[in-house]
């Protein structure tokens, strides 16, 4: 078999780069005309389709100004219960923790040494008494002789003085007795107010004294109560809500809520409490709000959340937060026409609270884009998904509801 000719293999190469050319250029052109119509056909749809949006009507009415802090429970009333004389104890009446009344009897001391000082400051009373009688009757009789000049004005004085010594030296002894009478009531500890009754630290037989101001710390009270019914929330709210802080404060009207986290509980109490001075250094103003605690759910120490009112902006227009946008400038809400046609409204914001905000520079009753406000521009078209109106309860609270999964939302 004869091999083939040298200078055909060159042109059979040629040939194969040829054909090899000529279908790029064909893939080339096709996939160039697709994508110019793929683009066109997005290009129409974007420009002549409606866009899906959530809408709501911006509704008039009057909004409480809630403000927010972080309060701290603190009682009322707490004190340490200490002994105001040196004795043993003879009973502890209470148990740790336990309810007591104003005046219920906590311990017994021993009262031995206090009831023998107080049967001697008695006697020595009777015994001035019978003394000072005494020294009268001589008085009598010494004025008597010296009437009829038997005896002198010195003697007469020497009397008057006996009896003046012994009605002082009686009511120095009366006061001992007083004063033996009132360390006896110090054998009995009670409460001075209702309160819970804290860590007992002494038991029947333990020796208590008096302590003094520098070593009270370092020696424990007997027991702790503190009032915790009524109780105080103590916190602070930012110095500009000062002036409607007095106002309300000033009426008698200004109340207050709180809540324990991690709870659904929420307690109402009355504003007591402004303070005189801002905080310079966090510029805040303290407050103090009393609530009723009966069942003892707040207890001091504790940290609430605590919410006041101070005042009510009226007919203030309401829509929901998420329609309020953000420019480069200014703050903005799409507004939706009769035409379905989106116009830009710049608004600034008055308030703001969980799920609604209060605007200015938007009329109310107006459609407002709550959700899809990323697809539309100045101009764009919409179609409605859902709409609330002033009578819904979602607008009512601010809040928008949301299209039903699967039906496709029509312009009205």
């Amino acid at each position: 078999m004869s091999a083939p000719p040298a200078h055909s293999v060159p042109h059979t190469r040629r040939r194969w780069l040829v054909g090899i050319v000529v279908v790029v250029v064909i893939a080339a052109v096709v996939g160039w005309r697709l994508a110019g119509k793929g683009s066109q056909a997005r290009g129409a749809r974007k420009a002549g389709g409606p866009v899906a949006v959530v809408t709501a009507i911006a509704e008039s009415r009057d909004v409480p100004v809630r403000l927010a802090s972080n309060g701290t429970v603190t009682a009322i009333q707490s004190v340490d219960l200490r002994a105001q004389i040196t004795s043993t104890v003879k009973q502890v009446h209470i148990r740790e923790g336990q309810a007591v009344k104003g005046g219920e009897l906590l311990f017994t001391l021993d009262a031995g040494t206090e009831e023998a000082n107080l049967a001697k400051a008695r006697a020595q009373v009777e015994k001035d008494q019978a003394d000072l009688a005494t020294a009268r009757r001589n008085l009598d009789r010494q004025q008597e002789l010296f009437r009829t000049h038997f005896i002198s004005q010195a003697a007469l004085d020497t009397a008057q003085n006996s009896v003046d010594t012994l009605t002082g030296q009686l009511a120095i002894d009366r006061a001992a007795v007083e004063a033996a009478r009132v360390a006896l009531t110090y054998t009995e500890i009670r409460a001075p107010f209702a309160g819970r009754t804290g860590l007992i630290n002494v038991r029947a037989g333990s020796l208590v004294q008096p302590t003094g101001a520098a070593s009270s710390t370092a020696v424990p009270a007997m027991v702790t109560v503190t009032q915790v019914d009524p109780i105080d929330v103590a916190f602070t709210l930012p110095e500009r809500e000062l002036p409607a802080l007095q106002q309300a404060y000033a009426s008698g009207a200004l109340r207050a809520s709180a809540s324990a986290p991690g709870t659904d509980e929420t307690f109402t109490g009355k504003v007591i409490f402004v303070d005189n001075a801002v905080d310079t250094a966090t510029g805040t103003i303290r407050l103090k709000a009393e609530f009723d605690n009966p069942k003892a759910k707040l207890w001091p120490g504790m940290f609430v959340n605590v919410q006041v009112s101070p005042r009510t902006i009226r007919n203030a227009t309401v829509v929901p937060a998420q329609a309020v946008q953000t420019g480069p400038d200014e703050r903005f809400i799409y507004v939706v026409g009769a035409d379905h046609k989106v116009a830009e409204t710049p608004v600034k914001l008055a308030y703001v609270e969980q799920g609604f905000a209060v605007v200015d520079g938007l009329k109310a009753g107006s459609r407002v884009v709550v959700e899809g406000a990323q697809n539309v521009r100045p101009g764009s078209v919409v179609a409605e998904s859902d709409r609330t109106g002033p009578g819904n309860e979602e607008a009512a609270k601010g809040e928008p509801r949301k299209p039903e999964k699967g039906k496709a939302g029509k312009p009205a």
